[in-house]
């Protein structure tokens, strides 16, 4: 088992030069703020807390990692739509323009690599890997019935 899982591991790192990874010099998204504007973007609005709990990341670190896109003009702080004190972030209309420029050319990639296997085998492995990459199952089954981006 531990050699497959180190295949995974091996596998996704080769995958991810072809996505985000290799486009953070075009487009300017670094890695982690793409992540945290595709979660917004995917949840709406979300509080520092929130997305601490979504990442699994100490506040602190989302704190700083929230400054550099507010800085940015990416994201934008608003009041909460359900009313509570806390302030949500969402993106700015030019978070929301870099953040769909960044995805295109993620997903181009992707669709490249993966022209090659059946229909089928891309939608087991999206289902896969989205069960796994949602912290709550409620999200994963979430994304697995509703698609992820609409794309399922």
């Amino acid at each position: 088992m531990k050699r497959r899982t180190a295949d995974i591991e091996y596998e996704q790192t080769l995958l991810s030069r072809y996505t985000i990874a290799q486009h953070r010099a075009e487009d300017g998204l670094d890695r982690s703020v793409y992540l945290l504007m595709s979660r917004i973007n995917g949840q709406g609005p979300m509080s520092i807390g929130e997305l601490s709990v979504a990442f699994r990341l100490d506040v602190s670190t989302v704190q700083r990692q929230t400054t550099v896109a507010l800085r940015e003009g990416l994201l934008e702080r608003i009041l909460d739509p359900a009313g509570s004190a806390a302030r949500k972030l969402t993106l700015s209309d030019l978070g929301r323009a870099r953040l769909t420029a960044a995805r295109e050319h993620s997903v181009d990639a992707l669709e490249r690599i993966l022209a090659e296997f059946e229909v089928d085998t891309v939608f087991h492995l999206a289902a896969l890997l989205s069960t796994r990459s949602e912290f709550t199952p409620t999200t994963a089954h979430q994304v697995n019935v509703e698609g992820t981006l609409n794309l399922l």
